[in-house]
């Protein structure tokens, strides 16, 4: 069967209006669909970072802070549990507990995303220690491959609150990873999962990009509502936008460094590292941009770019999180192996805010 009609099939209707209706009853979310989508994922969405504590154990009295502050900012919703809320070196409790204590903070009619893809799981507490899982979810110590430990953690993520689960490409044999095969493990996960799945290709972690017919097979089935796309390429993106346009499906940014040019294609939003900092500014570029006000839009996407290449390229989690401090957030330390910036680069980072004109 060609890829391009996977999905090709009566029932196809039939499937997205029970997503629909099962998504609106149990979410309950104030904020209407844009035109065309059952669920609107326009706007700005800061993937969070995960406070922890000088002794490296997550700090949620401090990601209530954060959330706090975050609460005045019109953010279309927040993302959990992504490549900068150290995901990888979370506790599989732990990441419940995030989404749990996101959302209980975060209003309604704001979107929680959460990261749920898995290579292989196993289910410990914090440092080794065994823990009781919560209903429904692995058994401590039971291992599972891939697509099934993604499935079981989506589901997991559902009941801790999550909206919409953020699936990353599986890529630890990256070489096996035909559109095929990625098709198949997103097609069962989305098939399973409760909450509408958004896909995830971020290259520069993976080493993997999603491939374009893939992500056009996949944009048919009707749990599937859009994919996050932070490899910066503009002309994927473009034809993304232009060969789903019939589709219930949107583009997301994966970037500050590319916003405007994926508007300026038809992009529907951002997961923006940046937004943890730049939140307002970002928001207003995503304003100006639906106003089509390009002249200044493109003046404040000039100062968002050499930032927001500080806090993911060059300096990555470590300097996310400093630039954080000075912005009035707690950022904290990173869990190792991720160590903090040398005072060289401390100054190197507050050096290019203040040539911007943010510090």
């Amino acid at each position: 069967m060609a890829l391009s009609t996977h999905f090709a099939s009566p029932l196809r209707p039939a499937l997205a209006a029970l997503h629909r209706a099962a998504f609106g009853q149990c979410r309950g979310l104030s904020t209407p669909p844009g035109p065309g989508h059952t669920l609107d994922l326009g706007g700005i969405f800061p993937p969070l970072v995960t406070p922890f504590s000088p002794t490296q154990e997550v700090d949620y009295a401090h990601l209530e802070g954060n959330l706090r502050r975050y609460a005045s900012i019109p953010f279309r919703g927040l993302v959990v549990l992504g490549s900068n809320g150290e995901y990888p070196y979370l506790a599989p409790r732990e990441r419940l507990e995030v989404v749990s204590s996101v959302r209980r903070a975060l209003p309604r009619d704001r979107l929680l995303l959460a990261g749920s893809g898995c290579e292989c799981e196993c289910l410990h507490g914090q440092h080794g220690s065994h823990v009781s899982p919560p209903r429904g979810i692995l058994h401590p110590s039971a291992s599972f491959p891939a697509t099934q430990a993604t499935i079981k953690l989506t589901v997991s993520m559902a009941e801790a609150g999550a909206d919409v689960a953020l699936v990353v490409t599986p890529c630890y044999y990256r070489g096996a990873m035909t559109s095929a095969a990625l098709v198949q493990h997103y097609t069962e996960v989305a098939d399973a999962s409760p909450i509408p799945v958004v896909l995830y290709s971020v290259p520069a972690n993976t080493g993997l990009d999603l491939p374009l017919e893939a992500v056009l097979t996949l944009a048919q089935h009707p749990n599937i509502v859009g994919i996050k796309d932070s490899g910066g390429d503009i002309t994927r993106m473009g034809l993304m936008v232009y060969k789903t346009r019939h589709e219930d499906f949107q583009v997301l940014a994966g970037s500050a460094s590319f916003l405007l040019a994926s508007y300026a294609l038809g992009a529907s939003g951002g997961v923006c590292a940046l937004a943890n900092i730049l939140g307002v500014p970002l928001c207003q570029l995503d304003r100006l941009c639906r106003e089509g006000r390009w002249q200044e839009a493109r003046d404040l996407q000039h100062r968002l770019i050499e930032p927001n290449v500080a806090v993911t390229r060059r300096f990555g989690i470590p300097g996310l999180k400093k630039a954080m401090e000075w912005f009035g957030y707690y950022g904290g330390p990173c869990r190792a192996p991720l160590v903090p910036l040398s005072p060289a680069h401390v100054e190197e980072l507050r050096g290019t805010f203040s040539a911007n004109g943010w510090l």
